[in-house]
């Protein structure tokens, strides 16, 4: 019964959050244009002095409903084949602008504009366009509440600098985007600016401080009659030669060469559903994972998919109620980087109606050499997506994840939801079923996870409150799941306060609750914390943290609270810092684990003395000493230097220098990168691995030097060719 009335509840409640009838909002209705503007960035066109404009930009942070520091003015336009869109932003002081020359991707602390469209105006998914002053590109995807930075879409931006502040010219190909079969087509857009010396978002359409920043049901709908609906054909050849060299006997002999050829190509049933297929995607991934403390984990380290076979479509596999606090272990349900070295794969996702979104992806993985005897040569990885949108934000789906081998299966199926409840409150729930069989005579063993979560945010107050059980048998091996065998509850609170002074921006207190059941010890850890974390003087933000806890591991409770600070924001014009320390307790996990006492740093400066260098310079340290006779059990800094010179917007040279004292090893890294758009790329790469070794011959071994010896060594060159027909 109990179960019951809640669920009246959240219907009731949704229906109330969706009451607004769609499209009671005026649509924008871009300017048809009879030529293409150049894009240059100058705002010299005829088309932008007749189309329609959006002005009265309102903050929305650090403080919601003020008007900018700066005017701006968006405008929009389109043909049949694109979307236009440009911005002039005037600023009070344009000296203090800042902008770089940058690759794709690295503008988040230069000032920017953005457009954010979702193409489909359902409230689900949006594009999100950034531009800087110098017309470099970032692009991402937001969906279920989170926005993915990997995504590259094709697209064409410029910027240009005035004596007023700047101006920006974008456009957007449809071939590029997904939108519906309609006509008109209907979308809805967001206009943003920032500001980093002052840490200010500005918006058109100004966000309503109750609903806070739920952006998807606060944007005004766009019409674009008579538009061309594509069949869209790319095909994207990749060819890569590699030589990799290694120690024997005290010196480098070379060790592998080998060419690789790689296809992938993607086809538009229509202009909402895709179809991708790929051969060998493997090696597009150029640069070396940034090095992380790899000692005493109690879980793998979790690194980002940066393969763009995986990358079209990704956001729609995250799933409701992950992800819910600091502690849950339910990180994705599908990470793509558990497939290590795909062979073939396919995928299709996207719309077959005006509510339904499905997604779905076949890859064959080769196991590794040492485990094809266990597992057969190859792992299969079917997975399957389906969500139906309800009124607003809100969504009802399904998931199926797999992984099968000889005599190996791993199979999850789910559903979740994200339910509208307030205009300020969201509920989301998830529930999963795994069955996992580890071997020919054995059976299956199933095993569930269960997830829920309420979620309130608004200018002056945020809140979550959530719960989650686990069982010791579930499995997810094709996502990234922590921890199992747990039932968990934790709750957030976080008023917002806005002084008057000048100094500060705004201060937001946190507090934390969390307990834990650990099922396998049947015993009770707990996560508490109090957090103080302003924003001042316009760039900066910082955390104060105290935290008491403590954590079940190997049937045993340990303390693991502590004191963390942090700081970071831009120094001046072409510094930009960040900094972190925390000290407090800590477990060593082992098969005999003991209490112990750690500290953590890290430490990143990046130094742009002109708009075509950046130097990144960043410190990680870590240390553990044992509680009860404060022995020194490791100490393990890593530092890295990173140095670019970008050319232009297309060409960049990247040196890399990490050294870890801990592995007593030093990484050096030389890349160069052409990318004229995703997926028309050259990059040519040099890397060396050094060691504290050297060849003892009396003794026929490697033995521990002061001096580096060089110990592998490689080089690799990458082209490809991205083909739209």
């Amino acid at each position: 019964m109990g179960k019951s009335i809640v669920l009246v509840f959240l219907i009731f409640h949704v229906g109330l959050a969706s009451g607004s009838v769609p499209g009671s909002v005026a649509p924008l209705r871009p300017m048809r244009a009879a030529t293409q503007p150049v894009i240059d960035g100058k705002l010299d066109d005829s088309i932008w002095q007749a189309c329609p404009t959006v002005t009265n930009f309102k903050t929305f942070a650090p403080d919601f409903g003020r008007d900018g520091s700066g005017e701006t003015i968006g405008y929009m336009a389109y043909d049949s084949e694109n979307l236009y869109f440009a911005f002039r932003c005037f600023d009070r002081e344009p000296e203090k602008i800042k902008s770089v020359v940058s690759s794709r991707d690295n503008v988040r602390s230069d000032d920017w504009v953005c457009i954010n469209l979702d193409s489909f105006n359902d409230q689900q998914s949006l594009y999100a366009f950034y531009v800087n002053p110098d017309g470099i590109q970032m692009d991402s995807r937001y969906a279920a509440r989170r926005e993915d930075f990997s995504v590259d879409v094709v697209w064409y931006s410029a910027g240009h600098m005035t004596p007023e502040g700047y101006t920006v010219e974008i456009q957007i190909p449809l071939r590029s985007i997904r939108y519906s079969e309609t006509n008109p087509v209907q979308m809805s857009i967001f206009f943003e600016r920032y500001i980093t010396r002052l840490s200010e978002h500005s918006s058109y359409p100004e966000l309503d401080p109750a609903q806070g920043m739920n952006f998807l049901p606060q944007m005004t709908p766009l019409l674009y009659p008579d538009v061309k609906h594509f069949s869209l054909l790319e095909i994207l050849p990749a060819m890569t030669y590699s030589q990799k060299y290694k120690l024997d006997v005290g010196k480098l002999v070379s060790d592998e060469r080998k060419g690789d050829f790689s296809l992938t190509a993607k086809y538009g049933l229509n202009s909402d559903l895709i179809l991708d297929g790929t051969y060998n995607p493997d090696f597009s991934q150029v640069e070396a994972d940034v090095g992380q403390v790899d000692v005493n984990l109690r879980y793998a380290l979790y690194y980002p998919e940066k393969r763009a076979f995986f990358l079209e479509g990704s956001e729609i596999y995250n799933v409701a109620a992950t992800q819910m606090s600091a502690i849950d272990p339910v990180v994705s349900v599908v990470h793509t980087r558990m497939m290590v070295n795909p062979l073939v794969g396919a995928k299709l996702s996207g719309k077959i109606d005006a509510k339904t979104t499905i997604a779905s992806f076949y890859v064959m993985d080769e196991v590794p050499s040492d485990e094809t005897a266990l597992y057969g040569d190859y792992s299969h990885f079917p997975i399957l997506r389906y969500k139906r949108s309800l009124t607003e934000d809100s969504y009802l789906g399904a998931i199926y994840a797999g992984r099968e081998l000889k005599d190996h299966f791993n199979r999850v199926l789910g559903v979740d939801g994200m339910l509208r409840v307030t205009p300020a409150g969201m509920f989301q729930f998830n529930g999963l079923y795994s069955a996992t069989k580890t071997g020919a005579a054995s059976g299956q063993t199933p095993g569930h996870s269960i997830g829920v979560n309420y979620t309130y945010g608004t200018r002056d107050l945020d809140y979550s409150l959530s719960a989650n059980d686990i069982s010791e048998e579930f499995s997810a091996e094709s996502g990234y799941i922590t921890r199992t065998g747990i039932l968990g509850f934790a709750g957030l609170v976080r008023p917002k306060f806005y002084p008057q002074a000048s100094v500060f921006q705004r201060v937001s207190i946190e507090l934390v609750s969390a307990q834990t059941r650990d099922k396998f010890a049947s015993l009770w850890e707990t996560y508490n914390y109090v957090a103080i974390r302003p924003a001042f003087l316009g760039a900066m933000n910082a955390t104060i943290q105290y935290a008491y806890a403590t954590e079940i591991f190997s049937g045993e409770r340990f303390k693991t609270g502590g004191l963390q600070a942090s700081v970071s924001g831009l120094v001046t014009k072409q510094v930009r810092a960040s900094l972190s320390y925390r000290r407090g307790n800590a477990v060593y996990y082992s098969s005999s684990p003991y209490q112990g006492r750690s500290s953590a740093a890290s430490a990143t400066v990046i130094y742009q003395p002109t708009a075509n260098i950046e130097t990144n310079l960043s410190f990680v340290f870590s240390d553990f000493y044992r509680e009860s006779n404060s022995e020194k059990i490791y100490e393990y800094p890593i530092a890295r230097a990173r140095v670019t010179y970008q050319m232009n917007k297309y060409l960049f040279f990247r040196g890399i220098v990490e050294y870890n004292k801990y592995r007593r090893t030093m990484l050096a890294d030389f890349l160069a990168s052409f990318t004229y758009i995703p997926g028309t790329v050259a990059h040519a790469g040099y890397g060396s691995l050094y060691e504290r070794l050297e060849w003892d011959d009396s003794r026929g071994s490697y033995v521990n030097s002061d001096q580096f010896m060089e110990s592998q060594r490689g080089f690799f060159f990458k082209m490809s060719y991205l083909w739209r027909l």
